[in-house]
């Protein structure tokens, strides 16, 4: 029963890492998940002082990945349009590897902004800072899974 908790927990937290990048899947939720069965096989034991603050953490990351994107579209004066083409230009990106993710969010928040009636130079201004606050809140969400995932590879080499 221990291995299979061992790599279900795995599962669970690089599911959890692909969600960070994936916005479809809950992220860092699932890498959390991950962390609580590793719990319940006999190689870890974490504290519940462990599960409290990394529950902290995680809800505080999840409220501001979209809390981030919200005050830099007011900021700069970006439209709701922008920041879902960006979403949907990464999607199509997806298709051509790591520069299309950039270029489709880039292009599909330019193409957002152009709808909802901008100017080209503002639309493209507007693009550019809907995409960065979009990837500081992926970015988050990766180090904070990274760490998770740490944890799990920690007790995994004691083990051995």
């Amino acid at each position: 029963m221990d291995y299979f908790l061992i790599i279900l927990a795995g599962c669970f937290l690089i599911a959890g890492l692909v969600g960070s990048v994936v916005s479809k899947l809950p992220g860092i939720p699932l890498s959390y998940l991950g962390i609580i069965i590793l719990h319940y096989s006999s190689i870890a034991e974490f504290s519940v002082h462990f599960f409290i603050r990394w529950g902290v953490i995680i809800i505080a990351i999840q409220g501001l990945n979209y809390l981030i994107p919200e005050w830099g579209e007011r900021k700069f004066g970006g439209s709701k349009r922008g920041v879902w083409g960006s979403l949907i230009g990464m999607f199509a990106g997806m298709y051509f590897g790591a520069w299309g993710i950039v270029v489709g969010a880039v292009a599909g928040a330019f193409i957002g902004e152009l709808f909802s009636g901008k100017e080209s130079y503002k639309a493209i201004r507007e693009a550019i800072s809907s995409f960065s606050f979009f990837m500081l809140g992926t970015v988050f969400q990766f180090i904070a899974g990274g760490i998770l995932l740490y944890h799990y590879l920690d007790d995994m080499i004691s083990i051995l």
